[in-house]
């Protein structure tokens, strides 16, 4: 790894000198394990510990296949699923790689006693494999974590609608959150140039997602002048649906938890915004009853804070416990889009207001290609950025993930795999220095 990590490192390293360098036989990875799936059994959510199943194990290095690329990760990010993962909830992941391997002979990689998770990276492509051409050895990249075959019809129109569309990192094994990682080639994009490796990992999935959810014409479809709800404003999702609110023209009422993460709302801009804390809100009575006068009082809440109009649109991500009052606060003729659901899948709402009031509720998850690389490249023109606001090194991602699980951050939390030490990789620093204060806001609140 020393002889990967120092070419990477040097000003004059070549393409070929890349391709020269001989792969170690293994590698550094953050997995899970199939035999400890039951450790957490009998506990509630909230008391499962990934500090207690996340393991750093040395693994083989993956065989490389057709249509694939091997890449040096340099760093990576903790996501929502890799909480899921770690707690084996809802179900655990080895079902899905288990499915996977008995599609191909090549897919039989991953299915695996462990399981290396991530979906996010910034790093340097090593290999590529037969049928790629658009990417090098060399190549500095960033990767999304949409995985699928297209050997059906049905996601020709929208990668999403592939049959067997996965999670890479998720749904597949050889993820992010290690030294190496094995990725297809339509998941690379272009790495940023004015952002430092861990900040370059850190947009990837949750800026994809919710660029669909909230811009695509796949989700909202979100135009100027809307008023966006949006859930959970400073986390992972919502603080970059609050620039693109922000960025689109649009208002977003920013629904935090605390003052700490109001205050970050507002130094992206947003002027709209709602402690849900502070203000008590409490949309359930017990464990199976709703208060609909909490949506009431929620929604003149948000009229006082738009001059009296209702949301055009909600973005959903905290489930079950938002849910009713979302669907009750959206406008007549309004979109609720949701994805995640991480206070729980079930659902529930008062259906006459959504019947009677022509409302909609849109399904989103991840990202095509296209919006993946989209979303991307604005990053890369400085028009949306980074929400990192803290970083541990790859042995401490137990504790990356925990922070996550108990909503103790900001924003996004990073993981360095091979980079030695935060702020390496910047290759533009004029237009690093342009964005700097907005590249370090989470950093600073």
């Amino acid at each position: 790894m020393k002889d990967i990590l120092d070419a990477i490192q040097s000003p004059d390293a070549t393409p070929a000198d890349f391709a020269a360098l001989p792969l170690p036989e293994s590698y550094r990875a953050v997995t899970v394990h199939k035999d400890e799936t039951e450790m957490f059994a009998g506990l509630a959510t909230r008391d499962k510990d990934p500090r207690k199943s996340i393991h750093l194990d040395r693994v083989p290095v993956p065989e490389l296949g057709p249509g694939e690329a091997l890449v040096a990760v340099m760093a990576s990010s903790v996501n929502y699923n890799s909480v899921w993962t770690s707690i084996f909830e809802p179900l655990p992941t080895f079902g899905f790689l288990e499915r996977y391997g008995r599609l191909s002979e090549l897919a039989a990689r991953h299915d695996l006693p462990y399981h290396i998770i991530g979906s996010d990276l910034a790093g340097v492509v090593l290999r590529t494999g037969p049928g790629v051409h658009a990417w090098h050895p060399g190549d500095e990249v960033v990767a999304h974590c949409l995985s699928v075959e297209l050997e059906s019809s049905d996601g020709h129109n929208d990668t999403m609608l592939d049959p067997e569309q996965r999670i890479w990192g998720f749904e597949t094994n050889f993820g992010g959150l290690a030294e190496l990682a094995l990725v297809k080639s339509n998941q690379l994009m272009p790495k940023p140039d004015h952002l430092s490796w861990e900040e370059a990992a850190a947009p990837g999935l949750v800026n994809s997602t919710a660029y669909r959810q909230l811009v695509s014409r796949n989700g909202a479809g979100m135009k100027q002048g809307d008023n966006v709800l949006i859930w959970g404003a400073s986390g992972g999702l919502g603080s970059y649906a609050t620039q693109f609110a922000l960025a689109g023209g649009a208002t977003p009422i920013c629904v935090v938890s605390s003052d700490r993460k109001a205050e970050i709302c507002r130094a992206m801009g947003a002027e709209a915004v709602i402690d849900r804390t502070a203000e008590g809100y409490r949309f359930w009575k017990d464990e199976d009853h709703q208060d609909p006068r909490e949506w009431k009082r929620f929604g003149k809440r948000i009229r006082e804070l738009t001059g009296g109009e209702d949301v055009d649109i909600v973005f959903e991500h905290p489930g079950r416990e938002t849910f009713g009052a979302s669907v009750y606060v959206t406008r007549k003729g309004g979109t609720v889009v949701t994805c995640a659901s991480t206070s729980g899948y079930r659902h529930e709402y008062d259906n006459r207001y959504l019947w009677m009031s022509l409302k909609r509720i849109i399904g989103s998850h991840f990202a095509n290609y296209r919006e993946a690389w989209e979303a991307n490249r604005l990053i890369a023109k400085g028009k949306i950025h980074p929400t990192l606001s803290k970083v541990y090194p790859l042995h401490e991602t137990g504790q990356a993930a925990h922070d996550v699980h108990r909503n103790a951050h900001q924003g996004k939390v990073g993981v360095l795999c091979l980079a030695p030490e935060e702020g390496l990789g910047v290759r533009d620093a004029e237009k690093r220095a342009r964005h700097i204060d907005a590249i370090n806001r989470f950093r600073n609140v």
